[in-house]
């Protein structure tokens, strides 16, 4: 019996775009069902229809054989359909009791909290997991978070459950335990989707795969019987180098050196303690770590975003501690931010947001110059593929990893001496990360400093020429990618000293 079947599903949105082009998908009831797609491919979009949240144009959707359509989420919910966001929803400082009561009110206001309590230790004995009920969210670990996340659909009654991007805030060791839980979930009967760009996780834990590009499913196939390699081929119509070859290659001088740097976040805490590092001509510096651990005040202390409380930063043999952001910019050092959110104006326009950090390159006697910023934005909108329908079309409108080659092409062309970049290649398809990489690569090639902060394990192990793993604001440890394996990364990454292993 299918969980999900989803006939001739037609989505075009009010500004004419057309994201899906009558697409049939068909999830088996109990199966781990991947969804693979590049940027623009409508895997999101179709997802976000199944749970209520938009409309299609045109089509069915059938659940458990029933014939449904949906005015919202909560109709999905009702109708045994959870999905666990990338980004979690929880109430960070709200405990996790107080976390499930409010998922749980809408479907029953007169519920109180012993009963939510009583619900959830039923729901933990009947699926294994276990989470803790009087904990504050904000102090758990994000694997705990996630877990929590799970439970919520759960004793929403979700029969179906859409995971997106479910690995990517993990560590290694996360990421194992969420694999051993969905594999339980698969036991009792639950049906999952699993929504990444991550071939070789689609591998190790579907038992098929739908594959969508431009709005199209492209086929279906049961797991075991194709490689990652063809499973990228479909993904991109093309032959896609799995493995990107590093040339060895001798760093040169130190271009950009830190320390005892300590830094506080938002809230006024301590979030970079005592850092000490350096990045040298000619290589790639890979910081390795969960998000949350001091990588995006970091980064924004280097780029002249963030003042630091104390500590150093020297490029080019200059302090530069106090040196604005723009001045930074102009002597070499670019920076590309960990959310789009952050780095682009949804509202603005393609060639907008190309000259928000070229500014001092396009505006002469105080006015800007239009053509030379929709050259630098064709430029981009070229070598990365953007699909857009035109340089006029607001960010907004792009999918998400087309926004992200935006931030990260409109630092790439200008060919800084330092590049510090956060999560280069999220949300992107595998044609667009391969390209991201190699650039990068070759940045490294021409003698650029690259400081790379990844939570992509591969990517960090793939690009790197030394990596230092950062755990609570503390770098654990500094080494070679020879030097790491996996266990390893995951265990400092968790904040276990090699040492104590």
């Amino acid at each position: 019996m299918n969980a999900i079947e989803m006939e001739n599903i037609v989505k075009v949105y009010p500004d004419g775009v057309v994201a899906l082009k009558g697409v049939d998908f068909k999830v088996e009831a109990g199966e781990i069902h991947g969804l693979l797609g590049e940027n623009g491919a409508g895997k999101t979009t179709l997802m976000r229809i199944l749970y209520g949240e938009i409309k299609p144009t045109k089509g069915k959707i059938r659940v458990f054989g029933k014939e449904v359509k949906f005015s919202g989420p909560w109709d999905a919910i009702r109708s045994g359909i959870g999905m666990v966001y990338q980004h979690f929803t929880l109430v960070p400082t709200f405990t996790v009791l107080e976390n499930l009561y409010l998922a749980l009110l809408p479907l029953n206001p007169k519920i109180t909290l012993k009963e939510v309590k009583k619900l959830a230790k039923e729901k933990m004995k009947e699926t294994g997991l276990k989470i803790p009920l009087d904990e504050i969210v904000e102090d758990l670990p994000i694997g705990i978070q996630q877990r929590v996340e799970i439970t919520k659909a759960l004793m929403q009654n979700a029969k179906i459950l859409i995971l997106d991007e479910p690995t990517s805030v993990l560590t290694p060791i996360e990421v194992r335990e969420l694999f051993k839980t969905l594999r339980k979930l698969k036991e009792k009967g639950i049906t999952i989707v699993f929504i990444t760009h991550k071939l070789k996780e689609v591998k190790e834990i579907t038992d098929r795969v739908t594959v969508m590009r431009r709005g199209e499913v492209i086929g279906t196939v049961k797991t075991s019987e194709v490689s990652e390699k063809e499973l990228a081929k479909m993904m991109v119509q093309r032959d896609v180098v799995m493995k990107i070859e590093k040339m060895p290659k001798e760093p040169g001088k130190t271009v950009l050196k830190v320390e005892n740097l300590w830094v506080k976040d938002d809230r006024g805490l301590d979030a970079v303690k005592g850092i000490s590092l350096e990045i040298r001509e000619g290589e790639i510096l890979g910081i390795a770590g969960v998000q949350g651990n001091g990588q995006r005040e970091l980064a924004e202390t280097l780029a002249g975003v963030r003042k630091p409380e104390k500590g150093k930063i020297i490029f080019d043999k200059k302090d530069i501690t106090k040196t604005g952001a723009l001045e930074r910019y102009k002597m070499g050092i670019a920076y590309v931010p960990d959310s789009r959110k952050v780095g682009l104006v949804e509202e603005m326009n393609i060639v907008e947001n190309t000259i928000l950090t070229n500014l001092f390159e396009v505006v002469k006697s105080g006015r800007i110059s239009w053509d030379k910023g929709r050259k630098m934005a064709k430029d981009i909108v070229e070598r990365f593929e953007v699909i857009t329908p035109s340089l006029a079309a607001k960010v907004k409108h792009l999918s998400g990893g087309n926004q992200q080659k935006i931030m990260v092409g409109r630092e790439i062309i200008r060919e800084p001496k330092v590049f510090i970049v956060a999560e280069p290649t999220q949300g992107l398809d595998i044609g667009a990360t391969e390209f991201i990489r190699k650039t990068l690569l070759n940045l490294r090639d021409q003698g650029k400093g690259i400081l790379l902060i990844s939570t992509d394990l591969d990517e960090i192990l793939q690009l790197s020429d030394r990596i230092a793993v950062i755990y609570e604001g503390q770098i654990m440890a500094v080494g070679k990618p020879e030097e790491f394996t996996l266990e390893k990364l995951g265990l400092l990454m968790g904040g276990v000293h090699a040492e104590s292993e």
